[in-house]
């Protein structure tokens, strides 16, 4: 091993290992060129090279992976694995040989240690969550009694019961998954419990039954959904199903049944990939802020949104200030939103709808109906960062989600 301890500037920082997946050829990350192209290097100690560096918090980590991920074309091309940087070269070596020389259920058993994209966005869902938490409590919007958000208290869970599913206090506060479960969320990944005499992989939350107890609700894996079957009345067309298995959400509004009562009920349907669960929401749940990262949503835009529908949304700001693009789409599952970056929706049909807005101006029927038609639309009054009016030509990406703007008009 190379001996970099007494550097904690380097040991504390963290570099990706990319095996790919065609060849397999493990290599160090070092950035993603502007055509969406991996670029890495060999595990060669004779000869130093630039990697990415990635910063020692979670936070750090989590929102560096899904910014490189997202610029990834094909990334599920490749897997990936966290590593401390000055254990990079070693730890490339010493997978490519065990790949090497491993059955193919043998390396199977490494995708339990690599980086998930899915569990790392849910992460940082979470975290979105936590940190709107706190800024409703700065505001004054709670009182000093539930400070805290949680649902439930270490005192209401039944520690026996925990244990017969081989989970523990201790445990679960070195997953660092407690206190979610102790305010009503599900688990971000998935946990291994017991379920009889086997070991199943599953999601856990706390859910209080008929009785005022708490309960482990376990969201056990489940085969693939044959989307062949009805769910609760409603027969899947082939958009449903390729929305779903996409983006995890259906993106329309459609009529269930309640199998008790037989009350149709208007809702959202929306997949959880990690269990293969199908989950719906009535519409009268569904709540579309007013305001998200900053910027503000009009009465078409919330409408669009509350419709299950995703829309490309433009200078959003991030909580480190930057701004960014991303499609928005509400979860039913997550009762939230989940940002898309489009790259991962391109290329699969993924349908989108007409933003209402551009750059600030609120478009007319004409212009949404000519960029439907994917026409060229003239638009006037867009005000610059200087403050200064300027006009041209608007153009709709269908692949994309997004406006196209230029000087010139289109062809």
């Amino acid at each position: 091993m190379i001996n970099h301890a007494f550097n904690p500037s380097v040991s504390e920082n963290s570099t990706l290992l990319v095996l790919r997946q065609n060849s397999g050829n493990f290599g160090i990350v070092q950035s993603v060129d502007p055509s969406g192209n991996l670029i890495d290097v060999k595990p060669d100690e004779s000869a130093p090279c630039t990697v990415m560096r990635i910063g020692s918090s979670p936070e750090e980590f989590m929102d560096c992976f899904s910014e490189f991920y997202n610029q990834l074309k094909n990334p599920e091309h490749y897997s990936f694995f966290k590593v401390r940087e000055f254990e990079a070269v070693e730890s490339a070596k010493v997978l490519q040989a065990y790949w090497d020389v491993s059955t193919p259920s043998e390396k199977l058993e490494l995708k339990d240690f690599e980086v998930s994209i899915d569990t790392i966005e849910s992460l940082r869902k979470t975290n979105e969550i936590d940190n709107t938490i706190g800024k409703d409590l700065v505001s004054g919007n709670a009182s000093a009694d539930d400070a805290s958000n949680y649902r439930f208290s270490i005192e209401d869970i039944n520690w026996t019961e925990m244990a017969e599913l081989g989970l523990d206090k201790a445990g679960l506060q070195e997953l660092d998954i407690l206190d979610l479960l102790l305010k009503g969320y599900k688990t971000p990944m998935l946990i291994s419990v017991r379920d009889g005499n086997a070991i199943i992989d599953a999601r856990l939350q706390f859910r209080m039954d008929d009785n005022g107890e708490v309960v482990l609700h376990v969201h056990k894996v489940q085969n693939k959904v044959d989307f062949r079957k009805k769910f609760l009345g409603h027969r899947f067309s082939k958009e449903d199903r390729m929305n779903l298995l996409t983006t995890g959400n259906m993106g329309r509004e459609v009529e269930l049944v309640n199998p008790v009562t037989g009350e149709v009920v208007p809702s959202l349907v929306s997949l959880d990939k990690l269990t293969n669960e199908l989950f719906s929401l009535r519409m009268e749940f569904v709540r579309i802020p007013e305001l998200v990262c900053g910027v503000a949503f009009n009465k078409e835009q919330r409408e669009i949104l509350a419709s299950g529908k995703a829309l490309f949304v433009e200078n959003l700001v991030s909580k480190r200030n930057h701004l960014f693009n991303a499609t928005l789409q509400f979860n039913a599952e997550r009762q939230g939103f989940e940002f898309f970056f489009n790259r991962k929706l391109e290329g699969n049909g993924f349908e989108f709808c007409v933003p209402p807005t551009f750059r600030g101006v609120t478009l007319r029927r004409w212009q949404l109906e000519k960029l439907k038609a994917g026409e060229g639309a003239y638009i006037r009054g867009i005000i610059s960062r200087n403050g200064k009016k300027y006009q041209g030509y608007i153009r709709f990406d269908k692949k994309s989600g997004s406006i196209d703007f230029s000087f010139k008009k289109p062809c």
